[in-house]
């Protein structure tokens, strides 16, 4: 890993400079049928944020998730008895927003990580899908700026950790870095969340929003399983191990940096005392397990299952290596998002006939 990345300029604006080449493929035929059908499965799945999505769902800005107070980083310290009703919803506000706001700086990392692999890939076939992937990227970008921006109304920078591992992918040369750390790290803490809180939250819209990008995310963890596990055959095993500590150090980052603190200092809290309290959070602890559960059996899937691989995930996973079951898993965030999807579409069903039955007895009504 590199030293931090530098802090967005006063604009607004951040450049990480790319030195990886871009690729053209003259070679214009089948390609891998797995990679052709996930392709297809993207063209078909694409959607507008603007008409899935009700986006007149009523959101309160200091309870935008429906976070009872134990969840929250502060309860049972002695800040929190410090702080009134008012500054504990201010809290839930603040803590909604950090965690959206870094989801959406996530998503811009990987349509431009999804952009870069359409430019430096080596196949066709993965430029195909990669290209399906950048639209959906720019899709979940348009929706968590949006959600901040009108339905909690406040939003973080970019989270140091988070900025230093999208620096890292971007700045590498070789054409599989932006798979390994955007497919399977970024992606992977980004699915570990939005599960977390897609099946805890009581708010209907976060709840749709997170389970529609999920779905989509599910096809992107599988190109890059694809992807890296044919290109990781041919590898020496010294490309292998260069790999492997990037997968190690990149893990390490996630598990020691990512921990929001710059919420509690905005209510107070010291840094030392605000790191402390963080790390000895219950629901800190829940997000690694989940975290680490889905990066896992990724890792292993692609062939970076070294012995010093798994002793790392053994001391991130708290001596569990096994990881869950990436495959049930994303067939289970894909059918979640269509049984909402029905739910939806069966209240819009009832609402036209109630709307047409109304029609028929007005119309039958004897005119006066």
């Amino acid at each position: 890993m590199t030293s931090p990345a530098p802090p967005p300029s006063a604009s607004g604006h951040w450049s990480v400079p790319a030195g990886a080449a871009s690729t053209f493929s003259w070679e214009y035929g089948d390609g891998r049928d797995r990679l052709l059908a996930l392709y297809q499965r993207g063209k078909d799945r694409q959607w507008d944020a603007v008409r899935r999505i009700d986006w007149h769902l009523e959101v309160d800005p200091t309870d935008p998730l429906g976070t009872p107070d134990e969840a929250l980083p502060l309860y049972g310290t002695p800040y929190w008895e410090r702080l009134g009703p008012e500054r504990r919803d201010e809290l839930r506000q603040h803590v909604a927003a950090w965690q959206f706001s870094q989801f959406l700086h996530g998503e811009q990392g990987a349509m431009i990580c999804s952009a870069r692999i359409v430019e430096t890939t080596p196949g066709l076939d993965a430029k195909f899908f990669a290209a399906t992937q950048t639209m959906d990227e720019a899709r979940h970008v348009e929706i968590f700026s949006r959600f901040l921006r009108e339905k909690i109304g406040l939003s973080y920078p970019v989270d140091g950790s988070l900025r230093t591992l999208l620096d890292d992918t971007l700045r590498d040369s070789r054409w599989d870095m932006p798979y390994l750390g955007m497919q399977v790290l970024v992606e992977g803490m980004a699915l570990a969340a939005f599960g977390l809180l897609r099946d805890t939250t009581r708010r209907p819209l976060p709840r749709r929003l997170l389970a529609y990008v999920m779905q989509d995310e599910a096809r992107h963890v599988a190109f890059g399983r694809i992807a890296l596990r044919d290109h990781y055959r041919g590898l020496t095993a010294g490309e292998l191990a260069e790999r492997e500590e990037f997968v190690i150090e990149g893990c390490h980052l996630m598990r020691n940096r990512l921990r929001g603190t710059e919420v509690l200092e905005n209510f107070g809290v010291p840094r030392v005392a605000a790191a402390r309290i963080a790390e000895e959070s219950d629901r800190l602890g829940v997000f690694r397990r989940a975290l680490f559960s889905r990066i896992a059996p990724c890792v292993r899937d692609i062939g970076l299952w070294s012995p010093e691989v798994r002793e790392a995930f053994a001391a991130l996973c708290d001596g569990d290596v096994r990881g869950s079951d990436l495959d049930r898993l994303m067939r289970q965030d894909d059918e979640i998002a269509e049984a909402l999807d029905a739910r939806r579409f069966a209240a819009e069903e009832t609402a036209r006939a109630a709307e047409i039955d109304e029609m028929i007895t007005r119309g039958a009504e004897p005119s006066r």
